[in-house]
């Protein structure tokens, strides 16, 4: 078999380093790929969201399945172009993943199929808004941009002062382009955040290890939110009990309200869940693997990832055993200095191998670049060092060992993942 990966960053590569274990695919080519993933497959130089020009590839080069991650391509309906053109994909089309391309359609399914969420509102005027912000008089509380911002749409604001300097951002400065035109304001909450991936065939839901995510840049949850600088897997707080309350409250009432809102979901969806008081609420939703929590549950899953993949897609996810390893799995972003805002590019990378890995650890190439034989950092998020043990701790320790061997100039990374 052929098959097509869309997407550049280190969650493609974990993707296709645990699609390779399928002796029967014989070839994946990644379109565009990066540096890293090139000892993997075999990268195409087409944008991820060039739907007209990925079709033509896939027809071209026989391809019996495509994986599609990014939710760029996801919302622009690459899985209708390509299915339309009779390639079987991995991921939702464009009318499901809305779930992630407009919080404000996520939040009001939430309301409409009493699915729960916190307490919001939506406007696409920046006065309103901050109208109902100054009644509301509640702080902290937070403020989304409607559509897609790489993960960096969410500002949670301390003050009024922070809260009218978050809707000039987004509304007026249109710091995320069009996404900020419309944003969701919402009450915070508060408690311990799990994210859960699952995997769905628009019926049946089999979720996959819990992880958690560390969004903020710096240290001790400090600094500006980004693509998320390290994860660990599984949450030492989700417990069978929550993952019992989850499956019946939260992750079979969203496919159920999908399909009765003629949406129906298959592929991964991703929970981003607060473990209130109050029990649990979803935070956000995605409408594919997340990034980098892709990098820790992926290296977990004991089964293959093609098959489950397929009868995603086939609707038969019922006939797949989804198997689990019980270690556990940590992973550190090393970043570009300045990340996620200004930063340079074009650093060699020292301590990799001619593959772009490293001895005891997984490297996840997430904006890499080759040449001749040497890789060059090209991104924000870099790299992905990921390691697996029979505790967390286990696994901390080796990534950290090899973080301290892998690196760059004006390399940045955050010495806490997995602390608290």
């Amino acid at each position: 078999m052929k098959l097509l990966v869309v997407g550049s960053g280190g969650r493609e590569h974990a993707v296709i380093r645990k699609l390779k274990e399928n002796k029967e695919i014989e070839k994946i080519y990644c379109a565009p790929g990066n540096g890293g993933i090139s000892a993997d497959a075999e990268c195409v130089d087409i944008k991820a969201t060039d739907k007209e020009n990925m079709v033509k590839f896939a027809k071209e080069n026989a391809i019996d399945f495509c994986v599609v991650t990014p939710d760029d391509p996801l919302a622009l309906g690459m899985v209708d172009v390509m299915e339309e053109a009779g390639i079987p994909c991995f991921g939702p089309k464009a009318n499901a993943a809305i779930i992630e391309a407009s919080k404000a359609f996520s939040k009001d399914l939430m309301k409409k199929y009493g699915i729960p969420t916190a307490d919001y509102e939506t406007f696409d005027n920046e006065k309103e808004a901050l109208h109902y912000i100054e009644e509301k008089n509640t702080f902290p509380i937070v403020i989304k941009a409607d559509g897609l911002a790489l993960g960096k749409g969410v500002l949670i604001c301390e003050t009024l002062d922070d809260a009218k300097a978050a809707l000039r951002e987004m509304m007026v400065d249109h710091v995320f382009g069009l996404s900020g035109n419309k944003v969701v304001v919402e009450e915070f909450m508060t408690g311990k955040e799990v994210s859960v991936l699952a995997f769905t065939d628009g019926n049946v839901v089999k979720p996959m290890i819990s992880s958690m995510d560390h969004k903020r840049a710096y240290d001790n949850d400090e600094g500006l939110n980004t693509g998320g600088m390290g994860t660990i897997a599984p949450s030492p707080y989700y417990t069978k009990e929550i993952a019992e309350t989850c499956m019946e409250t939260i992750f079979l009432p969203t496919v159920k309200a999908m399909n009765a809102e003629g949406r129906t979901f298959k592929g991964c969806l991703y929970f981003g869940l607060m473990l209130t008081p109050k029990g649990p609420r979803v935070v956000e939703y995605n409408c594919r693997f997340g990034d980098p929590e892709t990098q820790v549950v992926l290296p977990l899953l004991n089964s293959d990832l093609f098959t489950i993949m397929k009868a995603c897609h086939d609707g038969t996810l019922k006939d797949v055993d989804v198997v689990w390893s019980d270690e556990a799995c940590a992973c550190v972003v090393e970043a570009s200095g300045g990340y996620p805002v200004k930063y340079e590019k074009g650093f060699e990378i020292h301590g990799l191998d001619e593959n772009g890995q490293h001895d005891g650890v997984i490297v996840y190439h997430a904006g890499t670049k080759k040449e001749n034989g040497k890789f060059y950092t090209n991104g924000g998020r870099v790299l992905g060092i990921t390691a697996k043990g029979a505790a967390l701790q286990d696994a901390l320790d080796q990534a950290y060992a090899a973080v301290k061997e892998i690196g760059f100039d004006k390399m940045h990374y955050r010495t806490d993942i997995g602390k608290k």
